[in-house]
């Protein structure tokens, strides 16, 4: 069960990364967004000259806005990637090492049910000792592309 244990903590070293590229690209999102919502209320303050109440109402909105954008793109990937909340399971990361790599495909996911079946035989333990080796190769973190989270680094 060692080989399984390491397929686990790459699996777990994949949705970290996971998560970290999601936070990269909700901070840039944020900065983006916020950006654009204060060029926005400043020029609609600038050509309607608004009265102070009516600037009391933007400023407002403004804040419940950003405080939206940032619970949604920071806050949320900073509390899955922390663990604070259950987020991408081992199965469905594997689901997604799948698309990415097509030698992989659905062993990973067959590994992870077999795994979880209750009755541990000497050959279940087999099967998963030799599914786990035949695993071991793939660099599953190479499945996230960081430069992708990056990528909206242009917008800001």
């Amino acid at each position: 069960m060692d080989s399984y244990g390491r397929i686990l903590h790459k699996l777990q070293t994949f949705v970290n990364r996971y998560y970290k590229r999601q936070l990269i690209k909700g901070v840039f999102l944020f900065l983006f967004f916020g950006g654009l919502l204060l060029l926005f209320v400043g020029a609609l303050e600038y050509f309607l000259w608004l009265n102070p109440g009516m600037r009391t109402l933007l400023l407002w909105l403004g804040v419940l806005l950003e405080g939206f954008l940032l619970f949604r793109y920071v806050a949320m990937p900073a509390l899955y990637l922390f663990r604070l909340r259950k987020g991408l399971s081992y199965k469905e990361g594997s689901r997604i090492i799948g698309r990415h790599f097509s030698d992989v495909s659905d062993k990973l996911y067959n590994l992870l049910e077999l795994a979880e079946n209750q009755e541990k035989t000497e050959l279940l333990l087999a099967s998963i000792e030799q599914r786990s080796q035949d695993l071991i190769k793939i660099p599953f973190q190479r499945a996230i592309n960081m430069k992708e989270g990056y990528r909206y680094a242009r917008y800001t």
